[in-house]
């Protein structure tokens, strides 16, 4: 059947590109093709938000698909290589990198396998992340099926892809992963990340039941409910997923940064599913930074320091009528990642007090003195507090300081 192409105008806050790609299945009205290329999707948009655009040497874009990371990475990187394993998709994204009159470097193959034993400054992947059961006879897409069992492509992901990174380089990934049983998502993905062998940031940031990932995915190639397609396609899914006892699917963003100092590699794990807004590779970037900092400094360095609250950090004091002291004091963060926490009172003393100025550890005393409790417990519990807000970009360093870097500036 003859597939026509789809050209659109794409951008962002400075860039203005045409991409073209094939139909979807809204103009079709028919199901997708197998090798069906898709074009701007959330997905796409989603990791393109996320990705930090410091210039770089070299970028790579894995499972290119159309070329949409490929053109963000164009903006700030010296050479771009894209690789796909659909040889359709690729002959799109050398049509897209004509129309706007940038050079890519095209390669055909899974995985990592077309740049095995390459390095690169930046690593950017939208993969073919999609649990789908392997029973035959199904529908599969190139886009989107790995060819796996499971959420093997992502892991194998996390687990392998920092192999491709240069000293101080980043891997910004999206996935699904499986929850099985009760279990706490961090355990699993946690293995995984520290399995990497390198600093590990992700951020879960949805999550849906076996239902719901099934219909939205027995939908998603064309394939409309009250068919005996789609509800064969369903049936399989929920299978699959009670064969594995998977109770639920998480979808989020992995970051890998590999550290240019022998060290112990960090590995955060976040539940964030507060609505974010803008571009939030400025965030990743400085969370990178920061996390850097922490790892490479100790206590005492972040005592000795002055801190300063950021800009967009607010404390909300909730208050019973005829009480004069708060019941709750919650920290909330309005930009970022949006980070909330609730504070006690020597944690809200500290966080007042992140002017500028004052060091943290004379901070500290100062407040152990006026609760006129043992200073020792009063710095351990804010110590802990403190690395929390440096990460999350809560406070900044007020200046470069002596040696090594420093957070947030």
């Amino acid at each position: 059947m003859l597939r026509w192409p789809a050209s659109r105008p794409y951008g962002d806050e400075d860039h203005t590109w045409w991409v073209t790609s094939d139909l979807a299945e809204l103009a079709t009205r028919a199901p997708l093709a197998p090798d069906h290329v898709l074009g701007i999707g959330g997905a796409s948009t989603t990791l393109a938000q996320w990705t930090p655009r410091t210039p770089v040497g070299r970028a790579l874009d894995l499972g290119t698909g159309c070329g949409v990371q490929a053109l963000h990475l164009s903006t700030h990187a010296r050479a771009v290589v894209a690789t796909d394993i659909s040889a359709r998709a690729l002959r799109y994204a050398a049509l897209n990198a004509e129309l706007n009159g940038v050079t890519w470097e095209l390669r055909r193959g899974s995985l990592l396998e077309p740049v095995a034993g390459e390095l690169f400054d930046l690593v950017v992947s939208n993969p073919p992340f999609v649990i789908t059961p392997r029973e035959r006879g199904l529908p599969t897409y190139e886009y989107r099926d790995g060819g796996a069992h499971g959420d093997y492509v992502v892991e194998h992901l996390i687990t392998h892809v920092a192999g491709l990174l240069a000293p101080g380089g980043i891997a910004q990934l999206l996935g699904n992963w499986e929850i099985h049983g009760d279990q706490d998502w961090r355990e699993r993905i946690g293995d995984w990340a520290r399995a990497s062998g390198v600093d590990a940031w992700v951020v879960q940031r949805e999550v849906q039941d076996p239902a719901q990932y099934a219909e939205t995915w027995a939908r998603d190639g064309g394939h409309h409910p009250a068919t005996p397609e789609f509800a064969r396609m369903y049936a399989a899914w929920l299978a699959d997923f009670a064969a594995r006892d998977v109770t639920a699917v998480g979808f989020g963003i992995v970051t890998l940064h590999r550290p240019t100092t022998a060290r112990r590699p960090v590995v955060d794990l976040h539940d964030v599913r507060a609505p974010l807004t803008g571009p939030l590779g400025p965030t990743i970037a400085d969370g990178i930074a920061a996390r850097v900092w922490l790892a490479e400094h100790t206590d005492a360095d972040l005592l000795a320091r002055p801190w300063q609250v950021a800009g967009d950090v607010t404390m909300e004091h909730h208050v019973i009528p005829g009480e004069a002291q708060p019941r709750v004091i919650r920290l909330v963060q309005g930009g970022g990642l949006r980070h909330t926490e609730s504070l006690d009172t020597a944690a809200a003393g500290l966080l007042s007090v992140c002017d500028g100025e004052v060091t943290a550890g004379a901070a500290i005393t100062a407040i152990a003195a006026l609760l006129e409790e043992p200073v020792e417990p009063v710095r351990a519990r804010l110590v802990e507090a403190l690395r929390r807000w440096v990460a999350a970009g809560v406070v900044r360093a007020a200046t470069a300081g002596s040696s090594g870097s420093s957070p947030g500036t």
